[in-house]
């Protein structure tokens, strides 16, 4: 078993200490910090991912494996930073005004920069505003917005309404989530997408990006 193996295998096992020993070995091998974000904690994640959607783990356990996740990018991303790693894209992150849930907010994030986004991740209670000037002013492709309470949901129908205004609706897809929202929500409010979890957050923005 190479490292890079090695790393994802003790990824999907939620070994979030192994896995930053081993990202930290195999940068003193001289193994790039794109090769091992890719080939050890993606390939890792896609596992997890796929195991999820197949209802072999369930949330507890990719909880874990994101942990261990996070625990290889906060080595590698300063390296990251400005080397010749392809993002797949940028993605504004948040749980809109007047919510302040982030479990679920914060492994989509988790999961879409294990997949190569690039996420910006605004927090909880974020107005409409903030999500449009951010997209802006970060020429970001995707908003991500998140609600568990019913009555914060109309804030995602406000943000995309705005974002037509600014006339950017061409230029940036929307995806929306949480407990509380479906399909048939993200239809009336004219979302670009809905995903019902982390792992199909994933698979829905490189759809709408057409990186599917």
């Amino acid at each position: 078993m190479t490292k890079l193996e090695e790393m994802a295998k003790s990824l999907i096992e939620g070994q979030d200490d192994k896995v930053a020993e081993l990202t930290k070995m195999a940068l003193a091998e001289g193994i790039g910090a794109a090769e091992i974000m890719n080939n050890g904690l993606i390939a890792g994640m896609n596992v997890v991912g796929a195991r999820f959607k197949e209802a072999d783990i369930f949330i507890p356990e990719v909880m874990l494996a994101a942990k261990a996740m996070t625990a290889g990018m906060e080595i590698l991303q300063p390296l990251l930073v400005g080397s010749d790693s392809q993002s797949m894209g940028k993605v504004i992150l948040g749980t809109v005004s007047g919510d302040v849930h982030k479990i679920g907010k914060n492994l989509v994030g988790i999961m879409l920069t294990g997949a190569g986004f690039e996420v910006i991740d605004l927090g909880e209670g974020v107005p409409p505003q903030k999500f449009i000037e951010t997209v802006v002013g970060e020429q970001a492709s995707l908003i991500a917005m998140s609600a568990l309470l019913t009555l914060t949901m109309p804030v995602m129908k406000e943000t995309i309404e705005e974002l037509k205004e600014a006339g950017l609706e061409n230029q940036v897809k929307t995806l929306v989530g949480g407990a509380t929202v479906n399909q048939e929500f993200a239809d009336e409010i004219g979302a670009d997408g809905y995903a019902p979890d982390a792992v199909s957050a994933v698979q829905k923005a490189k759809e709408l990006l057409n990186l599917s």
